[in-house]
């Protein structure tokens, strides 16, 4: 496992000499583009969405000063007050993402600890001293990389509003806030879109051997 993560690390530094460097990617960082930061940001919005949609509230709206005049009511799943909350924090949620450098497109930004980290910790788990130039205690705080996504989340979230307001009191049941935002809106070339199709797929459990068992026949 040591070896083929240290042959990991030397193949990423040969693939870096092919290519022209800014000065951050030779220092290995290369911040989410447009792409990534709005694929993620229609991810955990529409997720969010999905969390105060479970509401079968209605509530009242609107004000009287003499309190007379009923007020109106409203389904809370279909409410402005739904989405103002849905929209508060979100981009919070991109800090629960870490970077999974052992990828190259799209899926590098992801939730759940990279192979290289889940590596490095059973180096250091078995007694292997690691320097990675970092305290231990912050192995696991979410990279630069990471952060700048939520400010470029943050920035997306002002410059879109109306389309996303408009999206959900119009268009939600016609195309995903992926459609919407990210390929109507904020991504207008077709090759900037690249990463909308990027999915991660997950590898299939190799099954464990079935152990024979008293009375079981073996085949010759």
């Amino acid at each position: 496992m040591l070896r083929q993560f240290f042959a990991f690390l030397l193949l990423v530094q040969l693939r870096g000499l092919d290519c022209q460097q800014t000065p951050e990617e030779e220092q290995g960082v290369r911040y989410a583009n447009r792409c990534e930061a709005c694929k993620i940001l229609a991810a955990e919005l529409e997720a969010r969405l999905g969390e105060t949609g479970k509401s079968h509230d209605v509530i009242e709206i609107g004000y009287s000063v003499d309190d007379v005049r009923p007020k109106k009511r409203t389904e809370y799943r279909r409410s402005e007050l739904r989405l103002l909350e849905s929209l508060e924090n979100v981009c919070e949620r991109v800090l629960e993402y870490n970077l999974h450098k052992e990828r190259t497109d799209s899926t590098r930004f992801a939730k759940g600890m990279s192979q290289t980290f889940q590596t490095l910790h059973g180096l250091v788990d078995k007694g292997v001293k690691v320097d990675l130039g970092i305290p231990y205690e912050l192995w696991d705080k979410p990279p630069v990389e990471v952060t700048q996504m939520k400010n470029q989340c943050e920035n997306m979230l002002e410059e879109y509003e109306d389309a996303i307001s408009n999206w959900y009191f119009q268009l939600q049941q016609d195309k995903s806030l992926q459609q919407h935002l990210c390929e109507d809106h904020v991504l207008k070339r077709p090759e900037e879109r690249k990463c909308l199709k990027e999915q991660l797929t997950q590898q299939p459990e190799r099954k464990k051997p079935k152990k024979n068992t008293k009375g079981d026949k073996q085949e010759l």
